[in-house]
């Protein structure tokens, strides 16, 4: 039986052969720019993350995470795109102790639509500006997610900021989780293939919205690579700081390795339909 990580590379195998019509690169992994989709313009996207090195004194041992969304986003007007995300995920850990709580292995995250507003054009504003909207359902979860986007290209320079704020609700035992984000990207256009930057990446857990619970920030590369008809871009960000403001759970004062991981890493690709 095929598993998921291999249906992942066998796609992406195929899709560099066939190529397609259309193609609008991102330049970054975790963070959006304020352009959107134009009118009748349609993308297949897939997304592989991953995740990994937590602390043995949070329980968890050889943490691995695996992430995949599917994605089709369609430009429904020139200012307007939206998007159906198809969400999974596999977690892997060795309890410590070995009662402790258990990995929980394959998972469907459900189903997202995000939405995406540009407000600005930065073709023609000194900044573009795009409003984000994203729920999801999967069954036991909710969630909805928010951005502010800003942005702008100035030679073969490209950055972009984002906004981010994300509730999530438990259905089965009716608990609340806020998040809040900030990410921020800028890269450098080499030549007419390959693109070059760095991304910073700031993440926060707010539990019951009662308590600031922790914060992780990850700085890495951000590559690209565009062609005629697709485009792939890879992000690798290790965290460089982190705290947990409650208490100590991983015994370590310069990371947070209990809510977030060692290090995180994301590829997309992309091919236009």
């Amino acid at each position: 039986m095929i598993s998921n990580k291999q249906w992942v590379v066998a796609f992406l195998g195929w899709a560099l052969i066939s190529g397609a019509a259309f193609a609008t690169e991102r330049y970054f992994a975790y963070t959006y720019e304020p352009e959107v989709f134009p009118q009748g313009a349609a993308e297949f996207e897939q997304w592989v993350s991953w995740r990994g090195q937590r602390t043995d004194a949070a329980g968890q041992h050889d943490y691995s995470r695996w992430e995949f969304r599917e994605e089709l986003e369609y430009g429904v007007t020139d200012n307007y795109s939206v998007s159906l995300y198809v969400n999974t995920s596999e977690t892997s850990w060795q309890p410590v102790p070995a009662t402790a709580e258990k990995a929980p292995g394959f998972v469907f995250d459900g189903i997202s639509i995000e939405n995406r507003y540009m407000v600005c054009n930065p073709a023609e504003h000194a900044i573009g500006l795009t409003l984000y909207l994203e729920p999801r359902f999967s069954g036991p979860e909710a969630e909805l997610e928010e951005k502010i986007i800003i942005g702008q290209r100035i030679g073969d320079w490209k950055w972009a900021l984002n906004l981010s704020h994300a509730t999530e609700w438990a259905l089965n035992d009716h608990t609340t989780e806020g998040e809040f984000e900030v990410n921020f990207g800028i890269t450098r256009h080499l030549n007419k293939h390959w693109s070059v930057g760095i991304e910073v990446r700031d993440h926060n857990e707010l539990p019951e919205y009662d308590q600031w619970e922790n914060t992780a920030v990850f700085v890495g590369p951000s590559v690209t690579y565009t062609a005629d008809k697709w485009w792939a871009t890879l992000s690798v960000m290790p965290q460089v700081y982190g705290n947990n403001f409650q208490d100590n759970p991983d015994n370590n004062h310069g990371f947070d390795l209990e809510g977030h991981e060692r290090i995180n890493i994301r590829l997309i690709f992309g091919i236009g339909l």
